[in-house]
This record gives C-alpha cells, structure tokens and sequence, in this order.
C-alpha cells in the first residue's frame, strides 16, 4: 500500500462471526465530528435493522451470481495471495476448532506490554506455534478454500470463500473513485448472500454482519 488516496476495506463473514485482528496503538481523545459519526452510525444500524429480509442464498449461489454479474474468476491454487491466505486460514482453524493437537502451544499467555522482553517473547511463541501448524499435514482439519478476484483498473475486489466452514470474505482496495464502486458491489453481494428468518430471530453472526455491511458510510 503506502500510496497517497489508495485505501483498503475488508470485511469477514463465516460460521463463526466476523473476526478482526488489530493492534491498537495510542489512543486520542475522539473528536466531535468522530462521536457525532458513531452516533449517526448507531442510527443507521437501527434502521437497517427495521428493513432486512429473508432471502439467504448459499455460497454457491452467491459464487455463480458473482461470476455472472461481475465477472469474477477464480485465483488458481499455485498463487502466492491464495497459499498465504489458505495458511492463515487453516492456522485460525486449527487454533480454533482444534486446539487439543496444539499441546502447551494452545493458549499462550498475553505478554505485559510494558516489559519488552515479554512482548518479545510473546511474538516468538506466536511464530513458533505458526511454523508448527504450517508443518501439520494439509488433511489435519477439512477445508475447501476458494478466492475469486475481479480488477477494476488498479483497483482490485477478492471474495474468499471455504464451504466447509461457511466462510465468506470481501475485500477490495482502490482510489476513491473505484472504492464507490467496489463498496456497490460488496454491499450487493451481501445481500444476496443474506439471512434467514432463523438468523434474524437468534441475531446470528451470519445476520450482524449484513446488518454492519448496510449501515457502513
């Protein structure tokens, strides 16, 4: 990235909820302009919620209707995007739904953020246990990982999918006139991709992450 208007949204859907992975650095004071925003937003996911349907597709439905509107294809199994991001996603698996096969790696101990020998050692342990998972044999835990892509001039719009887990992922990056458009199309397949009325009852993960995806700027 680095890029002077370049910018990246990416959003996570699957069984199990969106996840997010961040480091959170110094924390200023929020503006007026940032409350009145998170209060507007907070308006707008009421709202949203007043409006939502059922109509929920499967992802391969959603896959297909992808193809056919936007012309999406599919990023072969030897690309270097698709393994590191299958790597990921099998070590989030593994720590997730297996980590009895982890031994004394399956939870490691938060470090004291302000003793650097213990962040240091906290980030090693962390590397070792992804070394460790990247050695286990593909076939530990079932996966049936996929990414589609579309290039919209520089800009670019992935859609990561695995049918076993019930994963969806948009993402897309651009200059702000791409983003208008590649934030349309994440936001149309989002709804086509959908709820049930199951969803809308027990407030799935499945059901909030529409509900976020409608009420973003």
């Amino acid at each position: 990235m680095g890029k002077k208007g370049v910018n990246t949204v990416s959003v996570i859907s699957g069984a199990d909820g969106p996840t997010s992975i961040f480091i959170a650095g110094k924390i200023d004071r929020q503006s007026v302009k940032t409350r009145i925003k998170n209060v507007i937003y907070r308006y707008r996911r009421k709202k949203v919620e007043k409006t939502i349907a059922t109509n929920p597709h499967s992802l391969y439905e959603t896959v297909q209707y992808a193809k056919d509107k936007y012309g999406l294809t599919e990023v072969k199994s030897t690309d270097r995007e698709y393994i590191e991001q299958r790597r990921c996603l099998k070590e989030s698996l593994i720590v997730q739904h297996k980590p009895e096969i982890l031994n004394e790696m399956q939870e490691i101990a938060k470090p004291d953020y302000n003793d650097e020998n213990s962040v240091r050692e906290y980030i090693e342990k962390i590397k070792s246990r992804s070394e460790m998972i990247a050695a286990m044999p593909d076939n530990i835990i079932p996966m049936d990982f996929h990414i589609y892509r579309l290039k919209v001039g520089s800009g670019l719009f992935e859609m990561a999918i695995d049918y076993k887990w019930d994963m969806f992922e948009l993402s897309y990056s651009g200059n702000k006139k791409q983003m208008k458009q590649l934030k349309m199309m994440s936001k149309d397949l989002n709804i086509y991709y959908g709820v049930s009325q199951s969803d809308i009852k027990n407030r799935t993960k499945r059901y909030m992450s529409l509900v976020t995806e409608l009420s973003s700027f």
